[in-house]
């Protein structure tokens, strides 16, 4: 039997650098992946949909910048050979994934753990015996998959993310089904290479969990790309056959050649028989954690989308691997709290801290700088005028809450307002911090000014002179 101070379950975001963490602690570790290195964030979500939103979104500036100057008639897309670049870059990851665990010497088992006991798993793949490991630390960072309702059909037309990414080409139209940032990323992809998309989402709008003037930038490019939005009603009497699939939501009727269903992702703890290592699993499939990253059992860990709480997001599974490695280590090391969120659409969107409407919930007064692209300089030039960002402070102590910011370049922009957050400083503080000019970010300055009513590329504020 194979014998390691950690061994990691799940080599995705939250698994790999879990591994490779411990390692750098001086640890014997091990890391078990039933599946490819990198998990679904590498191989079949963040770096694959990354890879076509590019291509995607250069074609379709391409195709419609004749107001810049720009005329390329007969302008075509090879989605074949899209999909070839995009498994490179997907191949060239996985490769530099497997080589930092190597260098690290982390030893990498093939095979599907499940545990014996709270020290011992059963490591099994095709064709090779059982092996048994075991472990003085062990952390499930097992991930999560997607959520296919049971209402749906069975059928090649409808597939979930996964399945769509494998598609040798895009469907001439497209039900999505969920308005979350999964769908909406989809719909984004499709319509700029020329799908007909329909989005049906069951709440009254397109990812509810943002504030409604972000929601509103986004819907109405969407609808401005031909994206037809059915919001407030489910999808009923679904049915898919050889030539389409089609459904009603409310008195209309719609199909489409594909369904894709992006209602989600749950917790994949299947097959884990976590019991056997008294392991608590919540009717979700979820493990509940401290803030140490540890379960309720002393010796393991859990990270990643597998946790209850998670924000399913990737970056965030990586702190909470790190973390889970250094307490399991010995350090005690509480995970990161403020963690940034993105949305890959067009516009972009991007979200870190408290909205206005949570900090006040909690008690707080709060005040709100906004600055809109359209009057920054950067913005013009480039033709990206679209959006805004937004501070949200504390009216009593001007330290920096939240921020939101939806347009071009937003996934990036939200690392300032992330570590301004995160130092605690305030937004007289971020005013005066000098930035290029010209640039998006110095749109964080200008917003941080215009929280002060003191903003000079702005109108004065109502009332004042």
């Amino acid at each position: 039997m194979n014998s390691f101070d950690v061994l990691v379950i799940g080599a995705g975001p939250a698994g790999y650098p879990a591994a490779i963490r411990a390692a750098q602690l001086g640890k014997r570790v091990a890391v078990v992946e039933r599946e490819a290195l990198g998990g679904t964030c590498l191989n079949w979500g963040c770096i694959p949909t990354k890879a076509l939103l590019a291509a995607a979104d250069l074609f379709h500036r391409a195709a419609t910048s004749a107001d810049l100057g720009i005329a390329a008639p007969g302008i075509a897309c090879d989605y074949a050979r899209l999909c070839g670049r995009k498994n490179e870059v997907v191949g060239r990851l996985t490769r530099g994934v497997r080589s930092l665990l190597d260098a690290n010497g982390v030893t990498v088992l093939a095979g599907t753990a499940r545990f014996l006991d709270a020290g011992r798993v059963s490591v099994r793949s095709a064709g090779v015996p059982a092996r048994q490991v075991s472990a003085s630390r062990i952390i499930v960072a097992t991930g999560s998959v997607s959520a296919m309702p049971g209402f749906l059909p069975k059928h090649p037309r409808v597939v979930e993310s996964r399945g769509f990414l494998d598609l040798p080409a895009l469907p001439r139209d497209l039900i999505v089904l969920g308005g979350g940032i999964i769908g909406c990323e989809f719909a984004c992809l499709c319509a700029h290479l020329g799908t007909r998309v329909t989005i049906v989402e069951l709440l009254e709008d397109i990812v509810p969990m943002l504030d409604r003037d972000v929601r509103r930038v986004l819907r109405r490019r969407l609808e401005a790309l031909g994206v037809t939005v059915l919001a407030g009603a489910p999808m009923t009497d679904i049915r898919a056959d050889d030539r389409q699939v089609s459904g009603r939501v409310g008195d209309r009727t719609i199909g489409a050649e594909l369904l894709l269903a992006a209602v989600g992702r749950q917790a994949d703890t299947s097959g884990l028989q976590a019991e056997r290592a008294g392991l608590a699993v919540d009717d979700k499939g979820r493990i509940a954690v401290d803030e140490n990253c540890r379960t309720n059992v002393a010796t393991i860990f859990a990270a990643g989308d597998v946790v209850a709480g998670s924000t399913q997001l990737a970056h965030a599974g990586t702190a909470q691997g790190i973390a889970a490695a250094e307490n399991a280590c010995g350090r005690r090391t509480r995970c990161e709290t403020l963690v940034p969120a993105c949305i890959f659409t067009t516009p972009e969107i991007a979200a870190v801290g408290l909205t206005a409407a949570q900090a006040q919930a909690a008690g707080r007064s709060v005040k709100t700088g906004l600055f809109p692209f359209s009057a920054l300089g950067k913005a013009m030039a480039a033709a990206e005028t679209e959006g805004f960002v937004r501070w949200v402070a504390d009216a009593e102590t001007d330290c920096l809450l939240g921020a939101q910011v939806v347009g071009a370049h937003a996934t990036e922009l939200i690392a300032e307002a992330t570590l301004a957050i995160r130092a605690e400083i305030t937004a007289s503080e971020l005013a005066r911090t000098i930035h290029c000019h010209p640039t998006f970010s110095e749109a964080w300055m200008e917003a941080a000014h215009a929280l002060h009513g003191t903003c000079t590329h702005l109108p004065p504020p109502t009332g004042r002179r």
